[in-house]
C-alpha cells in the first residue's frame, strides 16, 4: 500500500516543490515562483509525498464560466515513475475534479513526455489536438476522458 500524502502549497517551500516537480516534468515551460502562486490563485495544486519524500504534484483547473470541464494533471517525477503513485494521483485529482462539478475531464501532455502521453491513453483518455503554444517548439497535446458505458 502507498503512503501518499497530498499538500496544497500554503508556503514558499511548498510552491518551490510544486514548482521543481511541474519544471523537472515540463522542461521546456519553465515557472518561476510568482508564476506558481498566480496559478495556485485559480487552480486546486498539490504537492505529493511518499514517507516524506517529493514524489509528484496535481493540478486541478475547476470548470470554469458555466462549462462543466475540468483539466486534471498529475506529474510524477521519473525517479519515482512505474511504482503506481501516478494512477494514485490522477485518481485524486480526479476525485477533486468531480467534486468541483466536473461533468467532463481533460488533461494535458507535452508531447516529449512519452511517459505521460502513455499513462494517459492507458487510463481512457483520447486525444483531442496538438498545438505549439507561441515561442515554443515542442507539441503540447489536448485529451479527454471517454468514459466506459456502464454495462447493464
Amino acid at each position: 500500500m502507498h503512503d501518499l500524502r497530498f499538500q496544497q502549497p500554503d508556503s514558499d517551500a511548498t510552491l518551490a516543490e510544486w514548482r521543481h516537480v511541474h519544471n523537472t516534468v515540463i522542461p521546456t515551460h519553465v515557472l518561476s515562483l510568482d508564476e506558481v502562486r498566480e496559478r495556485a490563485g485559480r487552480n486546486h495544486l498539490e504537492v505529493v509525498h511518499a514517507g516524506g519524500e517529493l514524489v509528484g504534484c496535481t493540478t486541478v483547473r475547476p470548470p470554469q464560466d458555466g462549462s462543466r470541464t475540468a483539466t486534471v494533471i498529475a506529474r510524477t517525477l521519473p525517479e519515482h515513475r512505474g511504482r503506481g503513485y501516478g494512477a494514485l494521483m490522477y485518481a485524486h485529482g480526479l476525485e477533486r475534479a468531480r467534486e468541483l462539478g466536473a461533468e467532463v475531464v481533460e488533461t494535458v501532455v507535452l508531447s516529449s513526455n512519452e511517459d505521460g502521453l502513455r499513462f494517459a491513453l492507458k487510463h481512457g483518455f483520447t486525444e483531442l489536438e496538438r498545438y505549439v503554444l507561441p515561442g515554443e517548439t515542442v507539441p503540447w497535446i489536448d485529451l479527454r476522458l471517454v468514459e466506459e458505458p456502464d454495462e447493464a
